[in-house]
């Protein structure tokens, strides 16, 4: 606790003036100090059932005195380990369900954000409308699934956590993210909570010591992975519970960061924010990370409305510093730390071969809607932990339900980059910062599918999903009436003399 409270003090007072002009100062202070509260009692609490009330309280407080509830949702994402959660106990049935952080601040911060919208009357734009719905229809799909298989009791209990995990953040997101104050707010946030991760996860490297560890040990909820290593060197993972939610986590704050440091021009040390993020790339050591950063980064100068010039630009630096990093006494071990032509950890490019072919075949069995126990035919893959490493989420998707269920998984996320991308191009040349904005979003989208092709679908993943297509509608919504509000008024047709408005053939 001492360690994380004096590096995070430190980083705090850094990161105000950084953050400041893309939020309220108020709303800063606020939201650091319920993290340094809740950072402190996840320590010293013995009991996940003494910090939740708290927690509950406190969230509950904070959002009802924020300007934008969703910001404060990322900041306190990971301020436990997903790993510390606990069944609530209830007399009659087995089990209700698991309470961890993320259905905390869905009790405390999403839902009243969301019940607080529910009397808005500003109309629906059809890729809302077509994003809820085929949102509905995967959750639909996955209830009708197992439904023969399990009790009506689980079946409302699976229901209600896909509305809690996945519906209620989307809605929240999409509903209460619909300025351009709070969709900068929310990525400066993400960058401010990444801020902190980077200097945690360096430490946690070079001691060899996971600082967040012991809290859901002694709440009885120990991690599922001991401490993993690559090259004997700890892969970092701070509160996000495992490595590649880390790097993945630091890989999107990368790219916001694109977006948000162009307008510090005048604040000192914005430019280290960069090498900040990629400090905490590279100490949770996970790779396809590495590649998502630079998969968004070079999507978002490719997507630059001024044309490839500034993408022609980031390549030739790139390639650059790549030759002089490679021709240098370093080369050979950047090389072999690199993905699939490195020679560290090659068993795991053998592995996911194995899988993909494996995968491929169950999808051939059954095309359609999959099967949901397609598990039972990879047990030859379990490995030494104990696991199957499903690292392709495409590919898990479609193995339990079918291309229908892929088309409904992927098809909303699809749906909302592609319209992100036309109203980003039809406010170009009118409003380029917002069109930036737009382009920025839909280049960490794209990096999200890569993470996904590359990285199993764990917690932080599977719910940025959500916040980055909800943070995408909204966007739509802001350039939306932007371009409304641009457009000149529609002439009211006159009545021709003579005639009264009734008789009119106008009318």
């Amino acid at each position: 606790m001492v360690v994380v409270l004096a590096i995070a003090t430190m980083v705090f007072a850094f990161a105000k003036p950084l953050c400041v002009p893309f939020m309220a100062a108020n709303d800063f202070a606020r939201r650091r100090n319920v993290w340094f509260a809740l950072t402190i009692v996840a320590f010293l609490s013995p009991s996940f059932w003494l910090f939740v009330p708290i927690a509950l309280c406190l969230l509950a407080w904070s959002a009802n005195k924020d300007s934008t509830p969703i910001a404060l949702y990322l900041l306190m994402m990971h301020v436990i380990p997903p790993y510390a959660k606990v069944e609530i106990p209830v007399v009659g049935i087995n089990q209700l369900f698991e309470l961890d952080c993320y259905r905390i601040l869905a009790f405390a911060v999403l839902i009243p954000a969301v019940l607080a919208k529910r009397h808005e009357q500003a109309a629906s734009t059809p890729p809302r409308v077509s994003v809820d719905t085929l949102l509905l229809a995967y959750g639909a799909l996955q209830l009708v699934q197992l439904m023969p298989y399990e009790s009506i009791t689980n079946t409302f209990r699976r229901g209600f956590l896909y509305g809690i995990d996945a519906l209620v953040l989307y809605f929240a997101v999409s509903r209460t993210c619909t300025s351009r104050r709070a969709l900068v707010d929310s990525m400066a946030t993400l960058c401010l909570v990444c801020a902190l991760y980077a200097p945690l996860a360096l430490f946690e490297t070079l001691k060899t010591w996971q600082l967040y560890r012991e809290i859901g040990t002694q709440w009885g909820a120990p991690p599922a992975f001991g401490y993993l290593y690559r090259n004997d060197i700890l892969r970092a993972e701070v509160s996000t519970g495992h490595s590649l939610a880390l790097g993945y986590l630091m890989a999107v704050a990368f790219g916001f960061w694109l977006y948000l440091r162009p307008r510090l021009q005048d604040a000192p040390g914005a430019a280290w924010g960069y090498a900040w993020m990629w400090m905490g790339l590279v100490a949770a050591y996970s790779r396809a990370p590495w590649l998502v950063a630079v998969c968004i980064l070079f999507c978002y100068v490719g997507l630059n409305p001024k044309g490839l010039g500034p993408f022609f630009k980031v390549l030739a630096v790139a390639t650059l510093l790549g030759g002089v990093v490679l021709a240098s006494p370093a080369g050979s071990w950047v090389i072999d730390k690199l993905p699939f032509v490195g020679t560290t950890d090659a068993e795991n490019v053998l592995y996911r071969q194995r899988l993909a072919e494996a995968a491929w075949e169950l999808i051939k069995v059954r095309p359609l809607f999959g099967d949901p126990f397609f598990m039972s035919n990879l047990e030859d893959l379990r490995q030494g932990e104990g696991i199957i490493d499903l690292v392709n989420t495409f590919a898990t998707v479609a193995m339990a339900s079918g291309i229908v269920g892929l088309s409904l998984f992927l098809g909303p996320f699809l749906i909302a980059m592609r319209t992100a991308y036309r109203r980003a191009r039809a406010t170009a040349s009118t409003d380029p910062d917002l069109a930036l904005l737009g382009m920025n979003l839909i280049a960490c989208m794209a990096g999200t599918l890569f993470m996904m092709a590359t990285g199993s679908f764990g917690t932080a993943l599977s719910h940025m999903y959500y916040v980055l297509m909800g943070l995408a509608v909204g966007y739509v919504r802001v350039s939306a009436e932007r371009g409304a509000a641009e457009a000149p008024a529609p002439q009211q047709s006159r009545p021709q003399p003579g005639l009264s408005p009734r008789r009119s053939p106008l009318l």
